[in-house]
């Protein structure tokens, strides 16, 4: 192979790789449980930017469903994201298979 065509497949491959990145950082997804009581929304890096909590479910007696359902959501809110992520990375990548990467 020749070198200069192997640097030139290199660059695109960075150009595609800072392509991707932009993209996903502008993801975000929700995830929610307990009927919408807890949604969490989630951007394409997997931080969490927002939670919000219907009054209903903060009891200060039952704390534990409260920190249950928090848990739920956000679980929720990454599958969501990668979900979209796939989607992205796969409109992106012209249909590659990213699967083997454990994408």
């Amino acid at each position: 192979m020749n070198p200069f065509e192997l640097l030139k497949n290199t660059q695109a491959l960075k150009e595609q790789s800072e392509k991707i990145k932009a993209e996903l950082a502008e993801i975000t997804a929700e995830g929610s449980s307990g009927g919408r009581m807890v949604t969490v929304t989630l951007n394409g890096q997997f931080e969490m930017k927002s939670i919000k909590l219907d009054p209903i479910c903060v009891d200060n007696r039952d704390v534990q469903m409260l920190e249950d359902l928090i848990v739920a959501a956000h679980n929720d809110a990454m599958e969501n994201v990668q979900a979209k992520i796939k989607e992205k990375t796969t409109s992106l990548l012209g249909g590659m298979d990213l699967s083997q990467f454990g994408l």
